[in-house]
């Protein structure tokens, strides 16, 4: 207990600390850094799995080559990705981008192509029974019925990458990861644990967001299907 309430000690000092909040070295910096890292490749990510999952998912071709690939995706360990990529391409921020766009497109595929699968099949069938075209049915039918999974997947993929785009310092680049490495390299604890709170409270921050936005757009009765499911 007394060691826990010695690492909240350090790390409300460090916080707290002016310096760690001016410079290039200071939090705001660093933070602008891992979000730009985290947003570039998230959005990559998505247009990747949202077209794969959505064309897949509504067609029903491919579904073991998207199943497939999206459970090799998953085995790539980020890390040794990001070393490689570096000895392949040179120090710059693709291999962290490659690794991190690798790292969101499974959960983000997947859970998209169960979502728009998922829809009952009768349903479809009296969309086209009104007239609708194909693309109309996947977008006013299948994507709002699909949207609880589809959102899930995009709240996994987020908080994965926001907690693994620490990667990017070990390649030399910036990012909140910069806090652990020095830290590490110069046996300094509190920056450390304190580099690892915030990387801990934007995970947080990213799951109040999705949840926030998951009561917005998606309607009553299927946040209420989905809890139960």
């Amino acid at each position: 207990m007394n060691d826990f309430l010695n690492q909240v000690r350090l790390v409300g000092e460090w916080l707290t600390s002016s310096q760690q909040w001016h410079g290039d070295d200071g939090i705001p910096h660093r933070l602008l850094e891992h979000l730009t890292y985290s947003g570039v490749s998230l959005l990559f990510a998505a247009l990747i799995g949202l077209t794969f999952g959505l064309l897949v998912g509504h067609t029903g071709r491919g579904a073991f080559a998207v199943a497939s690939v999206a459970n090799l995706a998953r085995a790539i360990p980020t890390f040794g990705l990001v070393v490689l990529v570096v000895t392949l391409a040179g120090l710059s921020t693709t291999p962290v981008l490659v690794a991190l766009v690798a790292l969101a497109v499974p959960p983000i595929l997947i859970n998209t192509f169960e979502g728009v699968r998922g829809v009952d099949p009768a349903t479809r069938d009296a969309a086209r029974g009104v007239g609708m075209t194909e693309w109309e049915v996947l977008v006013r039918v299948e994507v709002p019925m699909a949207l609880p999974l589809i959102l899930l997947g995009l709240r996994i993929a987020a908080i994965q990458v926001v907690a693994t785009a620490t990667v990017a310092a070990y390649p030399g680049l910036g990012g909140l990861g910069r806090f652990i490495v020095d830290g590490l390299s110069r046996n300094d604890y509190q920056l450390v644990i304190g580099g690892s709170a915030v990387v801990v409270l934007l995970a947080l921050v990213v799951q109040i967001v999705f949840t926030a936005l998951r009561r917005v757009i998606v309607s009553p009765g299927l946040r209420v299907s989905a809890s139960k499911s």
